[in-house]
This record gives C-alpha cells, sequence and structure tokens, in this order.
C-alpha cells in the first residue's frame, strides 16, 4: 500500500534532513519521527543511476554550501580573517544553532558575531567578534528603509535660541559602534589589497555606518565624538548632550570647534532626518522640520 502523507509533514520531513549536520543516512535515520526510513522509495522516487537516498543527498549536501554563500556575501572580511576551513566550520556550527527560518536568506546572519564569541576553537575571538559587529552593521543599513535626510533649509529655518532644546532623529540606515579591536582598519585591507593588515590587538574605536543615495559609508569617530552622537541618535537634548560630551571628555576632547565641525559634517552626510524642537502647544508634526 502506497504511503500516503500530508504535504505539511513531507515539507517537514525535507527540512529536518536537509538541515541535518550528519551524513544523509543519518539524516534519514533521524527524521524517522517524520517518515520511516524504509519508506523513503515510496516519496522519493530513484533515477536511472541515483537511489532516494542518495537524490536526497544532493539536496543536503549543498545545503551548507549555500548557507555558506550567503554568510559569505555579508562577512567576507570575517572569512578573511578565519580561512576557507574556518569560516566553512563556524557556518556549520553556526546554522546547527540558527538555521534559515525565512524565504530569503537576507538575516541569516543576524546572530553570527554573538555566535563568534562563544564559539569554540576559535582563535582571537574578540576580534573576530567585533569585525562580525562591523559586518553585520554594513549590511542593517544595506537593508534598511530609505528615509530621506534633513533638508539644509529646514535646518537653517531652526531659530537660533531653540538648538539647545532641540532634538535630531537619525535616519534609519544609521548603526553607532564601538569596538576594541582596529577591525574598520582591517576591514579596509579587502578594498586596497596594498594596505597592510593590522595585527591583531586591543586598540578601541568607534564608528558610525550609514546610508546615503544608497551607498554605505563607515566614517570613524574619536570617543567624544562617538559620546556626543550616541547621546543625539538616543534623543537627547542638543544643548544637554553638548554638556555632557564637555563634561566626559573635557574642553580639549569636545572644543567648541570641534563640536561645530561634527554637527556640519554630520548633517552634511544625512545621517538626520528631522529636527524635532518640542514647542509646547503645538501638533507634533508642527514641531518637525
Amino acid at each position: 500500500m502506497a504511503l500516503e502523507l500530508p504535504l505539511g509533514r513531507v515539507q517537514r520531513w525535507m527540512q529536518d534532513v536537509v538541515v541535518h549536520p550528519g551524513p544523509v543516512d543519518e539524516a534519514i535515520a533521524a527524521a524517522a519521527g517524520q517518515l520511516p526510513p524504509e519508506r523513503l522509495p515510496e516519496v522519493v522516487l530513484p533515477s536511472r543511476s541515483l537511489a532516494p537516498s542518495e537524490r536526497v543527498g544532493i539536496y543536503q549536501g549543498m545545503y551548507l554550501l549555500r548557507m555558506e554563500e550567503a554568510l559569505e556575501s555579508d562577512y567576507p572580511a570575517l572569512k578573511r580573517f578565519l580561512g576557507p576551513r574556518g569560516f566553512r566550520a563556524l557556518v556549520r556550527d553556526y546554522v546547527a544553532s540558527f538555521p534559515s527560518r525565512s524565504y530569503t536568506l537576507n538575516r541569516l546572519g543576524d546572530h553570527l558575531p554573538e555566535f563568534v564569541l562563544r564559539a569554540g576553537g576559535l582563535r582571537h575571538r574578540a576580534f573576530g567578534h567585533d569585525l562580525a559587529r562591523l559586518e553585520l552593521a554594513l549590511t542593517q543599513v544595506f537593508d534598511e528603509a530609505e528615509t530621506p535626510p534633513i533638508r539644509p533649509e529646514a535646518v537653517a529655518a531652526v531659530p537660533e535660541d531653540q538648538w539647545p532644546s532641540a532634538r535630531l532623529r537619525p535616519i534609519a540606515a544609521f548603526r553607532l559602534l564601538a569596538l576594541r579591536h582596529p577591525v574598520n582598519a582591517y576591514l579596509e585591507t579587502l578594498r586596497d589589497k596594498r594596505r597592510r593588515r593590522p595585527r591583531v590587538h586591543r586598540k578601541d574605536g568607534w564608528v558610525v555606518v550609514f546610508r546615503r543615495d544608497y551607498s554605505v559609508y563607515r566614517l570613524e569617530l574619536s570617543r567624544a565624538a562617538h559620546g556626543l552622537l550616541s547621546e543625539l541618535a538616543a534623543g537627547r537634548p542638543l544643548g544637554a548632550a553638548v554638556t555632557a560630551a564637555v563634561r566626559q571628555h573635557g574642553r580639549r576632547a569636545a572644543s567648541e570647534t570641534a563640536l561645530y565641525r561634527w554637527f556640519r559634517q554630520w548633517m552634511a552626510s544625512g545621517m538626520f532626518r528631522a529636527v524635532d524642537l518640542g514647542l509646547e502647544g503645538l501638533e507634533p508634526s508642527a514641531n518637525r522640520l
């Protein structure tokens, strides 16, 4: 008697087999709760040259290759850092813990930075963790919704006496990172082969990643600039954010000249989409430029 299974059960069986990290016969045995192995020929027919298990094995064998290909597109620098064999082993362990569960692979690597931090057998995992964090920010910014930056005339229209209470809203394609290793410099070596790779060591760094006109940019920051930009991105009024930056980093690091230069650069780069003035008695839409 032919085996009759609901389509959903067959699909679950196929997924369980395909994502199993072991050999195909082991994968088929592990999925016996969905389909008894001895009844496999009733679901998957043999071809002229391949048995049913061998036909299933083609898909199972390609799964890890496809996962590696997808993750390599988001983490090319991490693959270079770990080497092909190390990266392949990392992908194998990672997808066993975080298999693809979506029709798209765009978000497959969202958990990879934290996985790198606790993965066994990795040398310099803290450096790899920072490198993965930076590459994840790049992919997130690339995929974010497009939000137009604030227009220069809108900035010029803000009364001078209202700037201290103004709140700046960053564009959606915006990420700030505080790093403990020179991974931004390492990433640059992918673009410029003539640049020497930085040695793996501790060196604090701060980077903002953002997209403008469908191009993704990385801008290195000083500690004080990162602190101020973090406060502004969190919605703190400009006056309070500047005061906090001066108090924390001192007037030498956050001088009036430096503050003006940063603010002008951030606005010109299109990092902010609106200025909220927060005037009492006005509708929220009237408070936003």
